[in-house]
């Protein structure tokens, strides 16, 4: 009922602030996959969005934008359709209640029905999508002429003769028309994979179907599983071949097979990575921790809009240590925006409730609210007033069990507590009367290369806010040999990218062991106005912990963090190497001198791409697509080569090109996978691209499925690869 009345359509207000609102006609399209919407006044324009970019239906007044309207607008009209990856959200207002509801249910329905798609369910799905993009008359039969236009939509250039010839085998009525189950057909001649039959016939006997004692060899030679082959050989029958006859038969056909690889047990990532594997019981300071900077921000960081939502996004995200600039606000509340510049304002008030709402979504790990203190003494006092009551048992006010330790506890010892970072008034250990106020910088980022740095005096902060911080207490840094003989555990740094990147080079392995028992914060430039980013790998390479990024800004930066991140459950901490954690006398420019030094080969056969994405929307265009393999991790582990480029052909493009990499420290190397458009008279375009941790890399022909610039997935857009790794016997 729900989706009769999306499809029947609905005049909604779009909300874009207290004074844009305007009427759009909203409907589902018959696909029962895309909204579309237009204007009354914008003749034959319109535009359209997938479900499947829809994470999540916010019902009532639940995002800033329709707070803003409550009182114009009642709650029961109101919903927020929020998309996936940095896209903004979408306010609406109904008619009449009941209407809100039936599009409050059906794209909640829509978005569950998406999700719990099966891998033929998705592919179905995708075949339909190009069969009504396709039929341009709208008749449910496509003539060779819509065919060939849709192949152009396909990104794939093909002799017309060729075209003709796949046409004519699918269309078995012999009409002239390609009809629903005969277009399906022809599709399925289309992407049928040759260079996975290949593989595939390399351990058949007969050539049609592999033995379970086959399938055990091609997964103990080419994906290196050992003894676990036999029983795994077993699971991947029962779980991915669809012939019940081959299953009877203990075989697997190369449907099943084909369904294998492309599964995420054919991924390049290994699964397991995805889920909570590592040890969370180390000290905070033995992890990376997921962190943003200037969290607040939607945007550029001079006249960007600050928002609550910004907060919601990095912790989805998985963010475990978020960013709040505090500055003297109207009616004694204090604020959150850049300061000296033209951001828009928050209040502090605000901020806090959504960290409280949203915490803990996506990981149950702690949370280290970082705050930048410009606030007076009477404010802060407001902002520890805040903190205090909103957050309630939330906030981590004193030490864990009410003893202070020589290391920091773990994230297990602290899952779902929130602790403060900012200045301290005396240490943990003290008990004797202090002060109610103490004097010193005003702020943890006051560098001299930040613009809002060249002013500042001395500022006092407040006995209220201060008994709230406990293991991140900021302090100056002096010098390595200074923590190293009066620091405490819970004292912690903030460096400028650019002084962390001088005592990175210059005293790496001092960093290093720094870094095992404290825990240092980096952050961008304050010259960085467009909020762009810095390589976060250096840093990590000295085992910085919080290595603070504007997570709002996509690009080689965001997808680094995304890949590093992406392993342990997304759960926003991942611990460091060994040789991080202990007294290892670890540089990171010299890693051949440390005892534990092992380099390995790593050889890279790009063999083909699968529905590469199109750069330019015009029809005619289509791709010329390579592929770059980048390594990222200490310095001698720096590289990049790249597949010559194929021409006009984003669908199924071969090129069956070796890459081969020596990696020096496994351990803290990243392998970036980047398709481009080949473009000989200006740069290259980008079109899809995924980062992996080295260590978590599945070896044999695996899948790599592509994400968009915003870190989202491309659907049913991959590379097909082989992967070796072996150990280095000579240094090559």
């Amino acid at each position: 009922m729900d989706l009769q009345v999306m499809k029947a359509g609905a005049m909604l207000k779009k909300v874009k602030s207290k004074s844009w609102k305007k009427q759009r006609h909203f409907r589902l399209q018959e696909d029962g996959q895309t909204i579309w919407y237009k204007s009354r006044w914008a003749g034959t324009s319109h535009s359209t969005f997938s479900v499947a970019d829809v994470e999540v239906v916010r019902e009532g007044h639940q995002s800033e934008v329709l707070l803003s309207v409550a009182e114009e607008f009642p709650a029961d009209l109101c919903f927020t359709l929020v998309f996936r990856g940095r896209r903004g959200n979408l306010d609406l207002v109904a008619e009449s209640p009941s209407e809100a509801q039936a599009w409050i249910r059906g794209v909640s329905k829509l978005i569950q029905n998406a999700e719990s798609m099966d891998d033929k369910e998705r592919v179905d799905q995708w075949i339909w999508d190009w069969f009504q993009k396709a039929d341009k008359n709208k008749d449910g039969r496509m003539n060779f002429k819509e065919v060939r236009t849709l192949l152009k939509m396909m990104n794939v250039d093909m002799n017309e003769e060729y075209a003709l010839h796949l046409f004519t085998l699918a269309d078995k009525s012999k009409s002239g028309c390609l009809e629903n189950e005969e277009f399906v057909q022809f599709y399925k001649i289309l992407t049928e994979r040759k260079d996975m039959w290949r593989v595939f016939q390399d351990y058949s006997r007969d050539g049609q179907t592999l033995t379970l004692a086959e399938l055990k060899d091609f997964l103990r030679q080419e994906q290196q599983e050992g003894e676990r082959s036999w029983e795994h050989a077993q699971e991947l029958i029962d779980r991915y071949e669809p012939s019940e006859t081959a299953k009877k038969q203990g075989a697997m056909s190369i449907d099943g097979f084909q369904m294998y690889l492309v599964s995420p047990e054919g991924a390049i990532m290994d699964p397991q990575q995805l889920t909570l594997s590592q040890d969370m019981s180390r000290p905070l300071s033995h992890y990376f921790i997921c962190s943003s900077h200037n969290t607040y921000l939607m945007e550029d960081q001079l006249r960007g809009q600050s928002s609550q939502e910004a907060y919601i996004q990095a912790l989805k995200r998985g963010c475990r240590c978020v960013e709040v600039d505090c500055w003297d606000g109207p009616n004694g509340e204090p604020v959150v925006y850049h300061g000296h510049t033209f951001t828009s304002k928050i209040l502090f008030r605000d901020v806090i409730t959504t960290l409280g709402e949203y915490a803990f979504k996506a990981s149950e790990f702690p949370v280290i609210l970082s705050l930048e203190n410009h606030c007076s003494v009477e404010q802060q006092r407001v902002m520890a007033q805040l903190l205090d009551t909103i957050l309630g048992d939330m906030l981590l006010r004193e030490p864990l069990d009410g003893l202070v330790h020589q290391e920091l506890p773990s994230p297990h010892d602290l899952k779902g507590k929130i602790l403060l970072k900012a200045k301290k008034i005396g240490g943990l250990e003290e008990n004797e009367t202090l002060t109610d106020e103490a004097t010193d910088e005003i702020s943890d980022e006051a560098e001299p290369e930040s613009p809002s740095a060249e002013n500042l005096s001395k500022s006092k902060f407040s006995r209220e806010l201060s008994d709230l911080v406990v293991y991140c207490k900021s302090v100056h840094f002096h010098s390595f040999e200074y923590s190293r003989l009066h620091s405490k555990c819970y004292e912690m740094s903030s460096f400028s990218e650019s002084k962390a990147r001088k005592l990175a080079k210059d005293t790496g392995t001092e960093f290093v062991h720094h870094n095992s028992r404290q825990l240092s914060r980096v952050y961008p430039s304050g010259m960085r106005t467009d909020s762009s980013n810095y390589n976060p790998q250096e840093l990590w390479n000295v085992g910085c912990q919080i290595v603070a990024l504007n997570v709002q800004t996509a690009g080689l930066e965001m997808d680094l963090n995304d890949g590093l991140f992406r392993q342990n459950g997304c759960c926003g901490y991942v611990l460091k190497p060994d040789f991080m954690r202990n007294d290892d006398s670890f540089d990171p420019e010299r890693p051949q001198d440390w005892d534990g030094y092992t380099s390995l080969q790593l050889s890279i056969q790009v063999i083909s791409g699968q529905q590469l994405p199109k750069v330019n929307q015009k029809e005619g265009s289509i791709v010329d697509p390579l592929v770059r393999v980048e390594i990222y991790g200490v310095s001698q582990d720096q590289a990049k080569q790249e597949t010559s480029y194929i021409d006009n052909n984003g669908f199924n493009p071969l090129w069956n090109e070796t890459l081969n990499f020596i990696i020096h420290v496994p351990e803290l190397a990243l392998v970036r996978f980047v398709v481009e458009d080949y473009d000989k008279a200006s740069r290259n375009d980008f079109m899809g691209q995924f980062t992996v941790p080295f260590t978590c890399i599945q070896p044999g022909y695996r899948h790599i499925h592509l994400l968009s610039k915003d870190g989202t997935a491309i659907p049913l857009s991959t590379l097909f690869v082989n992967v070796k790794i072996s150990e280095v016997t000579t240094e090559v």
